[in-house]
C-alpha cells in the first residue's frame, strides 16, 4: 500500500512538473524560449514560434497522462523517457552551440536555469522515473487512441489560443512623430562626460538601428537577446545600445542576455531621458541622424531591419 501511494504521489508530482514547465514558458513571456531554437540553428524568426507552442504542448500532454496514471508502464513513462533524453540532447547542443550561460527558458522567466543545471533536473526526473517503472503494478485498463487524441486536443490548441502566434504584429508607434533628427550630439559632446560616455562609432551618419535600454528592465532584456540573435545572424547590421543603470546590473544584463556583441555605451541623467523618453525599450532606425521608423520590442524583426538597411538610400 506504501508503494502505491508513493508511486502515486511521484507520478503527480512528475506531471505537475511538467505542466508548471509548459505553463512557465507560456507565460508571461514565451519570446525568450523561442529564441532558443533560433539560436541553436533549429528555427528561423517564422517557425520558433510555432515550435516553441508544439513544444509546451508536448509538456502539457505528458503532465495529464502522468497525473492520471494512464497506463504508465505501457506508455506513459517510457514516452516520457524518450522526452527528457529529448530534451537532454537539445541541452547539450545548447551548450555546445552557445555555452553554458544564462537561461535555457526551461521554466521561462519564473526560474532561471543555465542548461547544465536544466540537464541535472532531467536526469532527477528519470530516476524518479526509473523508480516509478519498477514500484509500479502492470497496467490493467486499456484506452483506446481516441481517449489520446481527446487529451492531446486540448494541449495542442491550448498554447495557441493562451499565446497566439502574431506574424502581423504591429505597435502603436504608428502615430508618434518620426523623420525628425534625433539629437545625438547629447552622446557625442555632453555637458557632464561623468554621465555620458560618447559612442565609438558614427551614428549621425548613414544607416543605424539605435536601441535605448536599461539594466532594470525586464522588456529591455528581452530586446537585448533579441537583438543579439539578429546580430549573430546577419552581422553587417549596424545595431548599438545605448544603455542607463545602475552600473552594478552590468554585468548581470550582459550575462543574461548574453548581448555583449551588441556595440554599446552609458547615457545616465537627462540625456537619456531627452532622447528615449519614459517609454522603454526604445528602439529607432535612424538614417543621417534621423529617426525614420519606431518599433517596440514585439515588432522588432531582423528581416525588416535587413531590407530598410539595404536598401537605397531614398526608400523609406
Amino acid at each position: 500500500m506504501f508503494l502505491r501511494i508513493l508511486g502515486i504521489f511521484l507520478s503527480v508530482l512528475l506531471g505537475l512538473i511538467f505542466i508548471y514547465s509548459g505553463y512557465s514558458k507560456l507565460y508571461p513571456v514565451i519570446e525568450t524560449f523561442e529564441f532558443t531554437f533560433i539560436d541553436i540553428g533549429v528555427a528561423n524568426w517564422h517557425t520558433a514560434p510555432v515550435i516553441a507552442r508544439l513544444f509546451i504542448a508536448l509538456e502539457f500532454f505528458t503532465g495529464i497522462l502522468l497525473i492520471l496514471n494512464i497506463r504508465l508502464k505501457k506508455f506513459t513513462l517510457p514516452f516520457t523517457t524518450v522526452l527528457l533524453l529529448f530534451f537532454i540532447l537539445y541541452l547539450i547542443v545548447q551548450i555546445v552551440v552557445s555555452g553554458n550561460s544564462g537561461s535555457c527558458g526551461c521554466f521561462g522567466e519564473h526560474i532561471p536555469m543555465t542548461p547544465l543545471q536544466a540537464i541535472f533536473k532531467n536526469l532527477v526526473m528519470l530516476m524518479m522515473i526509473a523508480f516509478l517503472f519498477i514500484i509500479h503494478e502492470s497496467d490493467k485498463k486499456n484506452y483506446r487512441p481516441l481517449f489520446y487524441v481527446l487529451i492531446a486536443l486540448p494541449c495542442l490548441t491550448l498554447p495557441f489560443v493562451v499565446n497566439p502566434v502574431d506574424y502581423a504584429y504591429s505597435s502603436n508607434n504608428l502615430d508618434e512623430k518620426i523623420n525628425y533628427p534625433l539629437d545625438l550630439e547629447l552622446l557625442y559632446r555632453p555637458s557632464d562626460p561623468t554621465k555620458v560616455q560618447i559612442p565609438k562609432i558614427e551614428l549621425r551618419k548613414g544607416k543605424h538601428v539605435i536601441a535605448f535600454l536599461s539594466l532594470s528592465c525586464s522588456h529591455c532584456q528581452i530586446a537585448a537577446k533579441k537583438f543579439r540573435l539578429i546580430k549573430k545572424n546577419n552581422p553587417a547590421l549596424s545595431i548599438y545600445f545605448v544603455l542607463n543603470g545602475n552600473s552594478t546590473e552590468y554585468k548581470f544584463f550582459m550575462e543574461e542576455t548574453r548581448s555583449a556583441n551588441i556595440p554599446h555605451s552609458f547615457c545616465l541623467g537627462k540625456s537619456f531621458v531627452h532622447l528615449a523618453s519614459a517609454k522603454l525599450p526604445r528602439i529607432y532606425y535612424l538614417e543621417d541622424g534621423r529617426v525614420v521608423k519606431k518599433v517596440d520590442h514585439f515588432e522588432l524583426n531582423q528581416y525588416d531591419i535587413e531590407k530598410w538597411m539595404f536598401a537605397a538610400s531614398e526608400i523609406k
